[in-house]
């Protein structure tokens, strides 16, 4: 895997990760493919979802691949009464990546960032690197740390 910014980024700073590759099949471009190709319980790859709040503006949620984000838990989480899922064309104009590649790490612009509470359960976690084939794999206290993220409860 070719370095990617958000790669470039964690080595900048000294936190310790490491990567790791995968398949990319244009027909299943679900989180649990990469989960099973990674050889890890879908609990443990975190998807990264970019929402706009009606208030508060953009923010970030990374939760687990195999579950779904409950809007009004992630509005709660932001301070904001409301939030949608950002439109896909959207996506690499706010924050530089595209879907199936978009990395909590990096993006053009720091956004509120909440990472899934169940991310605590694991000693680390897989989020993508910023491309689509590559994963970071990192303590979650560590993503947190870098990206400012707070724990919140984001599934339904």
């Amino acid at each position: 895997m070719n370095k990617t910014n958000a790669v470039r980024l964690l080595e900048a700073a000294g936190i310790k990760f490491r990567t790791a590759e995968y398949e990319v099949d244009e027909n299943d471009l679900s989180g649990v493919h990469v989960a099973k190709q990674l050889g890890q319980p879908p609990e443990q790859v975190f998807k990264t979802l970019v929402l706009k709040g009606e208030k508060k503006g953009y923010i970030v949620c990374c939760i687990p691949v195999a579950e779904e984000l409950d809007l009004k838990k992630a509005a709660k989480a932001a301070g904001d009464k409301k939030v949608e899922m950002l439109p896909l064309k959207e996506l690499l104009p706010v924050t530089g990546y595209i879907r199936g590649g978009c990395s909590p790490v990096g993006m053009k612009k720091k956004f509120p960032t909440f990472i899934d509470e169940t991310a605590v359960l694991f000693d680390e976690i897989a989020v993508s690197a910023g491309v689509r084939g590559g994963q970071i794999i990192i303590a979650p206290d560590d993503l947190c740390g870098y990206t400012g993220a707070e724990y919140a409860e984001l599934t339904v």
